[in-house]
């Protein structure tokens, strides 16, 4: 399959990029690495009549350290996570995510923005943000606007973010000290999306305490009473028949066998934080 003719616009701001989106007869995309827009457009399950490009809009390239947290502009790459976010103290979790996105062709051009903007349930960043406490950038014609990661996904492909709005950053809080974390995914192969996938943050210092569930939930869900027993019990939580029950709740739609494995990996995820 080959994508339907579109307009393609090189745009050299945010304003710029804004201006081009804004015609809505148009229904322009914007576009950077195009890993999950491109085979969209050949699918032709995405047919926008412009094309806006933001890959090389310098200020959507940045990582900056901003002191309690780092931001890192929409248009970053994986690779650079993977490759820099490690020398950036508190940042190793988002360099040992970035490295198990996909494969190296695939991360050299998917950007951070682009994973959370398509919002596919099964893929990396809207977990692991979510976890991490993360807040996402927008900019629309009212001004920009922050959004908790853990909401910004309403569901499998579908954010909060509006027609007229551009993402163009995400922060995330430097961890604490003492702080433990965890991310665990199945895959029946590698570089694929998850088949169940767990996150967990506990961070004393910041008095921080996070357990998310991604895949085969439709979008980041948290389990903060589990995340505050963890807390204070440590291992013991995890004791007894009610986590089973549980996960059947959380995951009620989820057939047998993604439900368990999501099981499996949040007790593995727990245990690699306590270890």
């Amino acid at each position: 399959m080959k994508p339907a003719a579109f307009e393609y616009q090189h745009a050299a701001s945010v304003a710029e990029a804004l201006a081009a989106m804004r015609d809505p007869a148009l229904a322009a995309k914007p576009i950077a690495g195009g890993q999950s827009l491109g085979p969209m457009l050949n699918l032709r399950l995405a047919r926008p009549a412009r094309l806006v490009d933001i890959s090389n809009i310098e200020e959507l390239r940045r990582i900056e350290d901003c002191g309690a947290f780092v931001r890192f502009g929409a248009a970053v790459t994986h690779a650079r996570i993977e490759d820099e976010a490690g020398a950036i103290a508190g940042m190793g979790p988002l360099a040992r995510a970035a490295r198990g996105i996909a494969y190296r062709a695939v991360r050299t051009r998917g950007t951070i923005g682009g994973s959370l903007v398509h919002a596919d349930p099964a893929a990396d960043w809207p977990l692991v943000l979510a976890a991490l406490g993360a807040t996402i950038v927008v900019r629309g014609e009212r001004g920009p606007r922050r959004i908790d990661a853990a909401a910004f996904m309403l569901g499998s492909y579908v954010t909060q973010l509006g027609e007229d709005e551009l993402l163009t950053a995400v922060e995330v809080p430097k961890l604490g000290a003492g702080a433990r974390w965890a991310y665990r995914k199945f895959c029946r192969k590698a570089g694929e999306f998850a088949q169940a996938a767990a996150a967990v943050l506990l961070d004393p210092e910041r008095r921080v305490a996070r357990v998310f569930l991604g895949a085969p939930a439709d979008r980041p869900t948290s389990l903060p009473e589990l995340a505050g027993e963890l807390a204070r019990r440590g291992r013991a939580a995890l004791d007894g028949n009610h986590l089973p029950d549980l996960m059947r709740t959380v995951l009620a739609d989820a057939d047998p066998a993604r439900r368990q494995a999501g099981t499996v990996m949040l007790v593995r995820a727990v245990d690699e934080v306590l270890s």
